[in-house]
């Protein structure tokens, strides 16, 4: 155990901090188990470090570090590792890459019933179904998303600003104020684009090019956070990748699944299956009309992010128009529900708004619609400035 108290403390000690304040804040400590879910590179080690850092520091051994895909747990159980821990002092056990390990759920609905001394803090991909698949956690487990920056916490870090983040409606009702306030301390235009192409997952920050890494990433959601959390065989793997790509290349128009299975050559059954473990595996966003939801076919499908689109089509010029949805889509579906728009609009937000996302200010205004607008740093009625939707997380 000692050797993991040394990784412990070179790892709080070393790895860079990040600047989830608000999901620190939000999270009830006290809770004895807590899954932190997010999609693989957000950063969900470095948010637990960072509890461990501001809580108990590095040399604290009442908190430790342990990631399940150490070949220590080949030959030793979780409950008897937190079993030893909690009879030395230990207080918080923070576990990473939990899925790695056979019979997780069990273990630790074991360690939940038997060590009531100790609080257990776990990561886990997004497609995990923490309470619907492990009916062992159901009423025990607490469940938090991580999400990748917003272009709030992607500008505070860039700026070293500390800008709150605002409701929906805050913005749609003081959305002039609230740009003017923040463009009187900072030009957001300035770091917006850098935003769109780099500034989701926070691994943009290491010395490494950021497309290759992100390509790897990418894999690696298909080949562990599908394949291996669904128990997909292997075999399937390029079908996966292939309708990726598809995907991203016929843009988000509403998907012909009957060409998706003859390109792919699987049925269309399998193909709606897939997409389902994309969006779940965030690699992809669908959207819906209102009322509808999987297994019917979406309205349309895009990239989990605007990052996403530049490493998947190297050889395509990307499309802005596409990548602005994406961002828009994307930032406000943490605390909102976003359906398909009718009419002229692109999308229906909270069933009441219908925002249409334009390049700039030179189009006709509809006083029925809302207008989410590129290239303007300070809006008016209903144009709002499309980066103000990145301020609300």
């Amino acid at each position: 155990m000692e050797s993991f108290f040394r990784t412990h403390k070179y790892l709080v000690e070393h790895l860079q901090p990040s600047v989830r304040r608000e999901l620190m804040d939000e999270i009830n400590w006290n809770d004895r188990l807590i899954g932190i879910k997010g999609s693989r590179g957000v950063g969900k080690t470095t948010f637990l470090l960072d509890y461990a850092r501001e809580y108990f520091g590095a040399d604290n051994k009442k908190c430790l570090y342990v990631n399940l895909n150490h070949f220590y747990f080949t030959a030793r159980t979780l409950v008897d590792f937190a079993d030893e821990f909690q009879r030395n002092g230990g207080e918080v056990l923070l576990i990473d890459q939990v899925f790695k390990y056979s019979d997780w759920s069990k273990e630790l609905r074991y360690c939940y019933d038997h060590f009531p001394n100790l609080r257990i803090v776990f990561s886990g991909s997004s497609v995990m179904r923490l309470k619907e698949e492990n009916p062992d956690l159901a009423g025990k487990v607490v469940s938090y998303n991580l999400r990748g920056f917003s272009f709030r916490e992607f500008l505070n870090m860039m700026t070293g600003n500390n800008f709150p983040s605002y409701s929906f409606a805050e913005l749609i009702q003081h959305h002039r104020q609230i740009a003017e306030d923040i463009s009187n301390q900072v030009n957001p235009l300035d770091y917006f684009q850098d935003y769109m192409h780099h500034g989701f997952y926070p691994f943009f920050r290491e010395k490494r090019n950021f497309s290759e890494n992100l390509l790897k990433t990418m894999n690696m959601m298909l080949e562990v956070d599908v394949l291996y959390i669904k128990q997909i065989e292997q075999s399937y793997l390029p079908k996966l990748r292939k309708l990726l790509y598809l995907l991203a290349v016929y843009g988000p128009g509403s998907p012909n699944v009957s060409q998706l299975s003859k390109e792919i050559e699987t049925s269309r059954a399998t193909v709606m299956n897939y997409i389902k473990y994309l969006a779940d595996a965030r690699l992809v966003n669908i959207l819906y009309p209102r009322g509808e939801s999987f297994p019917k076919k979406p309205s349309k499908v895009y990239l989990y992010n605007s990052n996403l689109m530049y490493p998947i089509c190297p050889v395509e010029e990307v499309n802005k128009n596409v990548a602005r949805e994406s961002f828009f889509f994307n930032q406000l579906q943490k605390d909102n529900e976003v359906n398909a728009g009718i009419k002229n609009a692109h999308f229906l937000v909270n069933q009441s708004y219908h925002f249409r996302i334009e390049d700039n200010m030179k189009f006709k205004n509809s006083a029925d619609m809302y207008y989410a607008v590129d290239q303007t740093k300070i809006g008016e009625g209903n144009l709002i400035p499309l980066w103000l939707f990145g301020f609300l997380y």
